[in-house]
């Protein structure tokens, strides 16, 4: 029997952190794990903080030859040198997103629990569709992205889909012989560790 490929790491940011010392903590975390990409995922729209940001992040991922996106910012991703666009409106974004960065930039897109809105956001032209969240969560209005969604993605589409939101170890187990990618991001920058939990978070996927 083939060996089943493990899922790759999809690493996002915190939605804040200091200038000062994410940077720090980031490359640590890229030094121990095989990360694919890693998402600038802040909540400010201070386009400020954002610039620097980007930045600062964009010269550790690269030294590693890792490819950075931001969330939603589309504009900003030429600006600040960085690989592609992470979009959170589902499928309506994908085909603006694309012509504007061309057919080399990344452009994935947030598709909730929709797999109609997973459909059109490939048809599009994304790179990949994110499915969430998988866990339980007061966050949003409560939907999950059951396991059966990505079953099904994942016989169906060819598009790469990615699992993120609310992650533990048991749905890492689930999970992983039926996505592409986990979206990591709270689960590990909420420990003292993030090297460590994230390693937790790969041993799962077996």
């Amino acid at each position: 029997m083939a060996e089943i490929e493990r899922p790759q790491i999809y690493l996002i940011t915190p939605p804040s952190f200091e200038l000062s010392s994410f940077p720090d903590r980031l490359a640590s975390v890229l030094d121990a794990h095989e990360i694919a990409c890693v998402r600038l995922s802040l909540a400010t729209t201070d386009e400020d903080r954002l610039s620097r940001a980007g930045d600062a992040l964009r010269e550790v991922c690269h030294a590693r030859d890792i490819a950075i996106a931001i969330d939603t910012h589309v504009q900003m991703v030429e600006r600040l040198g960085l690989d592609g666009v992470h979009l959170t409106d589902g499928a309506r974004s994908v085909r603006k997103a694309r012509k504007e960065l061309g057919e080399d930039a990344i452009v994935g897109a947030f598709c909730g629990t929709s797999s109609h809105d997973g459909m059109n956001a490939g048809e599009g032209g994304a790179d990949y569709i994110a499915f969430g969240p998988v866990g339980k969560t007061s966050l949003g209005d409560g939907s999950v992205a059951e396991p059966d969604l990505f079953a099904w993605w994942s016989e169906m589409i060819e598009v790469p889909v990615v699992a993120e939101g609310a992650l533990d170890i048991d749905l890492i187990r689930t999970l992983s012989p039926i996505t592409d990618f986990f979206g990591i991001g709270e689960e590990i920058w909420r420990q003292d560790d993030a090297a460590a939990a994230l390693g937790d978070m790969i041993a799962a996927m077996g």
